[in-house]
């Protein structure tokens, strides 16, 4: 009698199987479109890499998406249609994107991650007076809808945080949008043990994103946590409005030095006429380097007396 049962079962699973809708003929399949996907966030990341003008970069984006297409025999209209696709069908948009992450964060390297600025501290470990503590994934597709419009995370201190450590959050940022407005932000709140700072930007652009956290003195650090998020513009589903985070490194710097140091190195790459100088001449660092005006930073320090019935909340610096 268990045998009939059995068969019905597997009869039954049989025809779900063959009932579960795929995906239709005139868009790219799930595997060419991961392969495609692959081949242009490297292209991309190469190009944020190259030492020339934004009209030149921008050439030079197109020029790789059509050597990509060609590649794969595929139009540029079947190419956005599929998008489209997929997009309002964000369940299947982000199991190719796992595979997608996948793959580039095994080919880190190809991706940039030896050279220019992403690649300072690809060596390091999480252990050291310079070290990459960042625990989660280094690669995340977001799009502006739940669950995949927020990616949160908590990095508990442990024995290796040191009183008055300083940070270093940076990314590489990719916008894939047909229109509406790019709302990504990001925020990290550092926990002491009777204060907390939260730091927030915008990113705007794609490239390069850095936020650099300053030392506290005086102050043991409890833990780190935030979230990235793109916000939402109430723009129709079949708009294509993606946000890929690659390449994601948290830098902690034991000493002073060490970050001002680091600093101090990227200042001479900036054309000088770019910096600020104060009364007597001398060049005064930002308070956050990223993606030129894609970047906007804000400090906010919340201390929480013991018995206390408010928070006292404050803005200390912000960048235009």
């Amino acid at each position: 009698m268990n045998k009939p049962l059995s068969l019905i079962a597997t009869g039954m699973m049989v025809l779900l199987a063959a009932c579960k809708p795929g995906t239709p003929s005139q868009y790219i399949q799930p595997d060419d479109m991961e392969d495609i996907l692959v081949d242009y966030h490297t292209a991309m990341a190469m190009v944020q890499q190259e030492d020339v003008s934004q009209p030149q970069r921008d050439f030079n984006q197109s020029l790789y998406m059509e050597a990509i297409l060609q590649k794969y025999g595929v139009s540029r209209s079947v190419f956005d249609s599929s998008m489209v696709y997929y997009s309002t069908r964000a369940d299947r948009l982000a199991s190719i994107y796992d595979g997608v992450c996948k793959r580039l964060e095994e080919n880190a390297l190809v991706m940039g991650a030896s050279e220019g600025d992403i690649g300072k501290y690809a060596q390091y470990n999480a252990t050291g007076d310079t070290a990459n503590i960042w625990p989660d994934r280094t690669a995340m597709l977001m799009m502006p809808l739940p669950p995949y419009n927020r990616w949160s995370f908590t990095i508990e201190a442990d024995s290796t945080f040191r009183i008055g450590d300083a940070f270093l959050m940076q990314f590489m940022s990719d916008y894939m949008y047909q229109g509406g407005a790019k709302k990504g932000v990001l925020y990290i709140a550092v926990e002491f043990t009777d204060t907390v700072i939260g730091h927030y930007m915008n990113v705007y652009n794609t490239g390069l994103t850095q936020l650099r956290i300053a030392e506290v003195k005086g102050k043991t650090i409890k833990a780190l946590k935030g979230y990235f998020y793109l916000g939402n513009d109430d723009l129709t589903t079949s708009t294509v409005r993606l946000l890929f985070l690659n390449n994601v490194q948290l830098i902690r710097f034991h000493t002073e030095q060490e970050l001002h140091e680091e600093q101090h190195d990227e200042q001479q790459e900036e054309p000088s006429d770019s910096l600020q100088r104060d009364s007597v001449g001398r060049r005064l660092l930002p308070d956050s380097l990223g993606s030129g005006d894609s970047v906007r930073h804000r400090q906010l320090s919340v201390s929480a007396d013991s018995g206390a019935a408010t928070h006292r909340m404050a803005a200390r610096h912000s960048m235009p």
